[in-house]
């Protein structure tokens, strides 16, 4: 498997050149196609508008984001003019409602989908339904940037957060094409279970698997020490000095991540590495 696609989707402007240098930039790493999507979404919420109104706010809501998407286009082509790579920029214009089918139905056809993180200051209510519209809708991978300084998106010392679930193995296989890059992957595993065939070799099999296709790993066992499994993945991904988290997305459903948290929405809302994410 290799990354020939690579799929990214604006938006706002702030922020947009260096998002895009660094998407650019792995794009070139992989010699894979770029495909840029300028999304002017349109956030009204038409169930507030009084009885004969909507027609009319409809109409200036969708010309607001249609503006907003060809301003995406000119930034996103400025940004990219004179990039060493090959590369598409397209417009969409769509409502909160339906963002899902404009996103997936491009999502699908990639390999690779690059987004920003999608919660904390500056972030846009849209930003979390397009991830999950390309993990659940689209069946794509998803790799979310951290706000701050830009890092390089082709990690040296990944670190894979492995608990055997069908998500988890997902973004492992998913992953391979940057994991066969890196010098040596770490596979943590928080208390294994007892009784299973990997008990008296936790990560053994994922491990043996990863040397098959040229990747290096080391089996990191350690206990659950803290309410978080996600602060725990952090905590030792900063103690290994991993540049890169690997990990399975919504094991539980997204309500229930919703309502409740989860691993998935705590590593989005607190990571400050590239999450590499699939389900």
């Amino acid at each position: 498997m290799a990354y020939k696609t690579i799929f990214t989707i604006l938006t706002r402007t702030e922020g947009l050149k260096a998002h895009l240098d660094q998407v650019a930039a792995l794009a070139e790493t992989h010699d894979a196609h770029l495909d840029v999507l300028c999304l002017g979404v349109d956030r009204t919420q038409m169930g507030y508008y009084y009885a004969g109104a909507n027609a009319m706010v409809l109409q200036q809501a969708i010309s607001r984001a249609t503006e907003d998407g060809q301003a995406l286009e000119a930034a996103a082509n400025a940004a990219l003019k004179g990039a060493a790579i090959r590369y598409a920029v397209d417009t969409d214009v769509a409502q909160m409602g339906d963002l899902g089918r404009h996103v997936a139905w491009r999502a699908r056809f990639s390999d690779l989908v690059v987004l920003p993180k999608p919660y904390g200051e500056g972030k846009g209510v849209e930003d979390e339904p397009i991830i999950e519209a390309v993990l659940f809708e689209g069946r794509t991978p998803v790799l979310i940037l951290p706000d701050g300084p830009l890092r390089p998106l082709t990690p040296v010392t990944p670190l894979i957060a492995w608990n055997e679930t069908p998500e988890a193995l997902a973004a492992v296989r998913k992953a391979l094409p940057l994991l066969q890059k890196a010098k040596s992957a770490h596979v943590v595993v928080i208390d294994p279970p007892m009784h299973g065939p990997d008990r008296s070799d936790p990560g053994g099999m994922l491990a043996s698997w990863l040397a098959r296709h040229g990747v290096s790993s080391e089996i990191d066992v350690i206990s659950k020490t803290m309410p978080r499994i996600s602060d725990l993945i952090r905590r030792h991904a900063a103690d290994v000095g991993a540049d890169m988290i690997i990990m399975g997305a919504y094991g539980h459903s997204r309500f229930r991540e919703a309502i409740l948290g989860g691993a998935t929405r705590h590593m989005l809302e607190e990571a400050e590495l590239p999450v590499f994410m699939a389900h």
